[in-house]
């Protein structure tokens, strides 16, 4: 391994080290969805993906 890789994980790992306490912060202190919001998330996710596969099948 070269000097590049070595530093690029080490600063990897303290990346996620520092970012770990206010990420934990933030999961504790979320609004939890409802079933409403995950409708409202879902629904163009499908579309999307009904969407690749019509280009996909339109391709072959």
């Amino acid at each position: 391994m070269d000097w590049m890789k070595i530093g690029s994980a080490l600063f990897l790992v303290a990346m996620m080290v520092l970012i770990y306490p206010g990420m934990k912060r933030a999961l504790k202190e979320s609004p939890k969805g409802t079933s409403k919001d995950w409708q409202a998330f879902l629904l163009p996710i499908v579309g999307v993906v009904l969407f690749v596969i019509l280009l996909i099948a339109m391709v072959r």
